[in-house]
């Protein structure tokens, strides 16, 4: 019986973990947030604008650059660009990180998308991310469609971010 117990337990554990993280549809869709920051190059970038000139945005935030579970779900994204790109995608990260640590992380991972310093926090509260303890934004995913935000992952993907990003992307099509 113990053992019974064991393995489904084991199972209920591991069907968790394959699922933690999975957005889901925005219904009704909402209006993204038309907010600016400045990029990891220290350049203003107004969002509405992105929205106008992209099919779709995808808005990531993560905790701190250069750090083990940021760096898989940018590299995720990074690996994945190519595939956006061709689906009408931009990425664009978000963390409350300074525009020189955005670079340092942007470069030295060799992100070819656009990271947000957003040391205010003012995007973070924008698209209403929960902070951590630290005041850190914590690990979440947006896709914009048209000006409006249409899925939601509110736990944020780490090494599956794009699987996740693409999967969605089929179902919005």
């Amino acid at each position: 019986m113990k053992l019974l117990f064991s393995a489904l337990t084991l199972a209920l554990l591991a069907t968790s973990t394959a699922f933690a993280g999975q957005g889901a549809k925005v219904n009704p869709p909402y209006d993204a947030p038309a907010v600016e920051s400045v990029d990891q190059d220290g350049k203003a970038v107004n969002l509405a604008d992105v929205y106008k000139a992209n099919p779709y945005v995808v808005v990531y935030f993560y905790p701190k650059a250069d750090t083990p579970g940021c760096t898989k779900q940018g590299c995720s994204l990074r690996d994945a660009n190519a595939d956006l790109t061709k689906e009408g995608v931009k990425v664009i990260g978000v963390s409350t990180d300074t525009v020189e640590a955005q670079k340092k992380f942007a470069d030295g991972q060799k992100f070819p998308f656009t990271l947000l310093a957003d040391k205010e926090g003012k995007v973070v509260d924008a698209f209403k991310v929960q902070k951590n303890a630290k005041g850190m934004a914590t690990r979440q995913c947006f896709i914009i469609k048209g000006g409006k935000v249409v899925w939601h992952d509110p736990k944020g993907a780490t090494e599956t971010q794009a699987d996740e990003v693409k999967a969605a992307l089929k179902e919005l099509k």
